[in-house]
């Protein structure tokens, strides 16, 4: 009985709970956005896109987030136990979860977001999540691009000031009344029809165009080393 009765706690208190403290701790930063005209006159026009980030920075976009929150945009999420609460609070952001990782049940995740990009305009994937490794772009994306015809664009989220977790990733936390930069990179288009040479080639320069993004604007804020 333990098991269904701390299930039903998470459920109607624990989520929603994590949820209002999350949307509270992140109004305490300001947050400046660039270059979001791109994406958005990509979506006025019929377009569809990606969004594209790195594991360790997602948790300073969540708040923006909310902001595309009438598109209802998907993003594949781990069928694991911390998933489930992920996607829960998500879906309180308007974000629809399509459960599954690289390691659990991708495939199907991959052919599902596919599918949802058919019907809808906008997707997030994390490049390098669950469980990295760090800094890496996964072949998965390339393919969810050239599938559903969607425009990969990368998602630049740095911060002046920032606790770095232990985690695989060295997740960062925003600090209290710290200033958040969200930049968006230009599109990137995948071609339908490629050789396995053209596609690896496409991974590794976003790869490198993520990592120098990254690396820019962090380095406006003063971190001198990869973060």
């Amino acid at each position: 009985m333990v098991k269904p009765q701390i299930n039903a706690f998470m459920r109607i208190i624990g989520i929603p709970l994590a949820y209002y403290l999350i949307r509270f701790y992140l109004s305490l930063v300001r947050i400046r956005v660039v270059n979001e005209d791109a994406l958005l006159n990509h979506l006025k026009n019929g377009g569809k896109a990606i969004a594209a980030i790195w594991h360790q920075r997602f948790f300073g976009a969540i708040d923006y987030a909310k902001k595309f929150s009438t598109l209802a945009p998907s993003v594949i999420i781990s069928q694991s136990r911390d998933g489930e609460l992920i996607a829960r609070v998500a879906m309180r952001l308007g974000i629809r979860p399509v459960r599954g990782s690289s390691s659990r049940g991708g495939m199907r995740a991959l052919a599902a977001i596919i599918k949802d990009l058919a019907l809808n305009h906008i997707a997030i994937h994390v490049l390098d999540g669950p469980q990295g490794p760090k800094g890496v772009v996964k072949p998965g994306l390339i393919r969810m691009a050239q599938r559903s015809r969607a425009a990969i664009f990368p998602l630049y989220i740095s911060v002046d000031r920032a606790w770095i977790t232990r985690s695989w990733d060295r997740f960062l936390i925003p600090k209290p009344f710290s200033q958040i930069l969200i930049r968006w990179g230009d599109p990137i288009f995948v071609p339908k029809n490629m050789d396995s040479a053209t596609f690896e080639a496409i991974r590794l320069d976003l790869e490198s165009k993520m990592v120098q993004g990254y690396a820019q604007d962090d380095l406006h804020w003063g971190w001198e080393r990869p973060l």
